[in-house]
């Protein structure tokens, strides 16, 4: 029996490389975490880098408050 399409996502999604746009730690720097390919594109673009820029200002802001896990934007509708 094959895996279940939730199970194929999860999979799929610890198989990527993560790390943050500067390739350095994220709990020295403040930046998100992303998917390797996905720092890529942002970077590529004045549009991307200006996302990114704002993706860490808010996680760096949900950090100094104690926030773990801060709602920057990049990951939205992505499931």
């Amino acid at each position: 029996m094959g895996l279940a399409k939730s199970q194929k996502s999860l999979n799929k999604w610890t198989k990527e490389k993560w790390r943050t746009g500067s390739g350095k730690k994220s709990s020295d720097t403040g930046e998100v975490y992303a998917p390797e390919a996905t720092i890529k594109r942002l970077k590529s673009t004045p549009a991307g880098r200006k996302k990114l820029a704002e993706a860490n200002r808010k996680k760096r802001k949900a950090t100094k408050k104690g926030i773990q896990h801060a709602r920057h934007g990049l990951h939205k509708g992505r499931k």
